[in-house]
């Protein structure tokens, strides 16, 4: 498959820079796969779409304050960006400009120094700090995505409202649309709501850079999955509702391998056949993302571009901060 195929315009702006306030009333736009039929709702009719008996799953990792603004020891502004933990006091990282640090530069933050250790071939710096992590979440900021720029909203906002294990580096955002209110009312139908993790990272800010798409390579996220809830999978009497590509992948992860936890690289591009997920809550995705290509093979290529045309028809709002859709 050609990368372009899964390509498609999208003017800028579409691309939602605040959140929708209460969370629950972004647009929700209905994908049924078995008869194409595409429905506009509001994201707190997914109600709707729900049976007693189903299971909803969720990613509650949180994300870090990844972000650090410090200086070399020249007076050189440095932004350094935590991508994962690789030891105590080590992380790989992204680092604005890069070309100019080299092995043994210092940076100074707020309360911190950070040293370069190693360059890595994909671009990624490893560096190693003088404090631990809990002073490190003090002084970085969360960090919203390149492309939203002009937003005025809280970090919080770039929350789940269940978030609990710090570890990501940008959020589950499928999950954003949910209040505790509704999460409560879907409780109260019978859904049963229950938590995996999957540590966001890397791959989010890369795009897929191979002309065909089977070639792309996925690096790897941590995921763990509770032995409780994997009974509840296991045993289900109704449908598996996978909130964000995250658990899609969290969940499949543990199909392929029979493992619930470990690092994972799996990259779902069509054709696939899924084992776990019968439905899926997403946003909508960049144009040739490993995250457009999951959601094609998991609805079909050209009922995905049929589904995000509607979208741009109908002034929906694109990525994290934007509309969901439910593919089911």
């Amino acid at each position: 498959m050609r990368l372009e195929d899964f390509d498609y315009y999208l003017p800028k702006s579409a691309i939602a820079q605040n959140p929708v306030t209460p969370r629950d009333h972004a647009k929700l736009m209905v994908i049924h796969r078995d008869t194409r039929k595409i429905e506009h709702r509001i994201f707190y009719n997914i109600t709707d779409y729900l049976n007693p008996g189903d299971l909803l799953i969720v990613n509650e990792t949180k994300v870090i304050h990844a972000r650090l603004i410090g200086h070399k020891t020249t007076g050189a502004k440095v932004e350094v960006f935590l991508l994962k933990k690789i030891e105590d006091k080590i992380w790989q990282t992204l680092v604005k400009p890069g070309g100019k640090i080299k092995i043994g530069t210092e940076i100074i933050f707020n309360g911190a120094k950070g040293k370069c250790v190693e360059h890595l071939d994909d671009g990624t710096r490893y560096f190693e700090f003088d404090v631990e992590d809990d002073e490190l979440e003090k002084i970085g900021e969360i960090p919203f995505p390149p492309y939203i720029t002009k937003t005025t909203a809280d970090p919080s906002e770039y929350q789940t409202v269940y978030a609990k294990d710090p570890a990501s580096v940008a959020a589950p955002t499928a999950g954003l649309h949910f209040t505790e209110e509704l999460l409560e009312k879907i409780s109260a139908m019978g859904v049963k709501i229950l938590k995996t993790t999957l540590d966001v990272g890397l791959d989010t800010f890369r795009p897929i850079e191979t002309d065909e798409v089977e070639v792309h390579k996925m690096h790897t996220e941590f995921y763990r999955i509770p032995p409780e809830v994997a009974n509840e999978i296991v045993n289900k009497k109704g449908r598996v509702f996978a909130v964000g590509t995250t658990v899609v992948r969290t969940l499949e992860s543990w199909a392929k391998t029979g493992n619930l936890y470990g690092n994972t690289s799996l990259y779902i591009y069509p054709p696939y056949e899924f084992k776990v997920v019968g439905s899926m809550i997403t946003n909508f995705h960049i144009p040739k993302s490993s995250l457009i290509v999951l959601v094609s093979a998991f609805a079909g290529r050209d009922l995905v571009m049929e589904a995000y045309k509607s979208a741009l028809e109908n002034e929906y709002r694109f990525f994290s901060f934007g509309d969901a859709c439910l593919f089911i």
